[in-house]
């Protein structure tokens, strides 16, 4: 259920309608919008409980939830959500830019690439320090030394840093050096691993799975802000088709569908999305036309020496070509690079 508060509530009208709503065995999280505040009572509804709460001190009204995933949904908060973590913004007008290589391969690499994505106008570094591969014979990354390279490279540049967490025993290592935990597509469903994460203070950037329905994105995201953390980015990455010209197929109607059901903000993933280092470019400038809210993209000093990805993966002057496009199509569709 929602319980809308009138426009004039006082703060301790609002605190009592949330310890209300947890003293009937519901979860209370409390959305402070630009005109009003709402308290999401979410659990096992019974009874007479919204007869009970739409009687409450400063309530205007008590209205059902009709979709599934009940926090995530714009029922809920009709206003679109901003994440701001560092140096990175993005939702509400701002199209942020994440990028940086698939993998933290050495320092003298990783700096490299965070000097020249901020030169390009990126506003987070991305770079993975556990990788998850197919085959347990490839490059499974440098694990923490990974990431305190990437903490370097924040500190020399004050670009935020994105990194993928894959397990729940790493979730709090991973979040003392990174500012945006990422859940790789396949830890969508990890539920155990989506509660973990929900319960750091770290914005969490959560990819579709690659044979994922909408609504089971939106509930994974819920899984994270049911447990209290509200900086959930929902990442569309491609998903498997019969399809074999690129690496998934890149589906862009996922951006407005997405935004007509939900608050929180959209990243694309051209990368992992066609796999082809040529088609990078026009599927970020059509997923910037299409309204997303960002992009993650693969950049590597050199990538036909890359340890992953080196095929999806832009140089330095293509990124930079890209960013240039990117601002002319942003401010056509009335948004901004962050």
């Amino acid at each position: 259920m929602i319980v809308v508060m009138e426009k004039d509530a006082t703060p301790e009208q609002i605190q009592h309608m949330t310890q209300r709503v947890e003293e009937l065995g519901l979860k209370a999280h409390v959305i402070r919008g630009t005109e009003r505040t709402v308290i999401a009572a979410v659990g096992a509804e019974r009874g007479t409980m919204q007869e009970s709460l739409a009687s409450g001190p400063g309530v205007a009204d008590v209205m059902p939830i009709l979709a599934p995933y009940k926090v995530a949904s714009r029922e809920l908060k009709p206003e679109p959500t901003e994440i701001k973590v560092g140096s990175f913004t993005c939702g509400a007008g701002t199209v942020g830019v994440i990028a940086g290589p698939c993998s933290v391969e050495s320092e003298e690499q990783i700096i490299a690439s965070a000097r020249a994505v901020k030169a390009a106008g990126a506003t987070a570094l991305r770079g993975g320090a556990f990788k998850p591969r197919t085959s347990p014979y490839s490059f499974q990354g440098m694990k923490e030394e990974g990431l305190k390279l990437l903490a370097q490279a924040r500190e020399e540049t004050g670009l935020a840093v994105v990194t993928e967490v894959m397990s729940t025993d790493d979730v709090e290592l991973v979040a003392r050096y990174a500012d945006v935990l990422q859940i790789g597509a396949r830890n969508m469903q990890n539920y155990r691993l989506l509660e973990a994460v929900g319960k750091v203070p770290n914005p969490v950037l959560l990819k579709r799975g690659a044979s994922a329905t909408m609504e089971e994105l939106l509930l994974a995201a819920e899984y994270i802000l049911n447990e209290g953390n509200p900086n959930v980015m929902l990442c569309e990455r491609g998903i498997r088709t019969f399809e074999s010209h690129t690496r998934f197929t890149l589906p862009l109607a996922t951006v407005p569908y997405l935004h007509q059901k939900t608050h929180l903000p959209v990243i694309i993933d051209p990368s992992h999305g066609t796999g082809h280092t040529p088609l990078v470019t026009d599927m970020a400038l059509a997923a910037i036309a299409a309204g997303a809210d960002g992009l993650i993209i693969e950049v590597h000093p050199e990538p036909e020496k890359a340890m992953s990805d080196g095929y999806q993966s832009l140089t330095f002057p293509q990124f930079e070509t890209l960013m240039k496009k990117s601002r002319r199509v942003a401010e056509a569709v009335d948004k901004k690079l962050g």
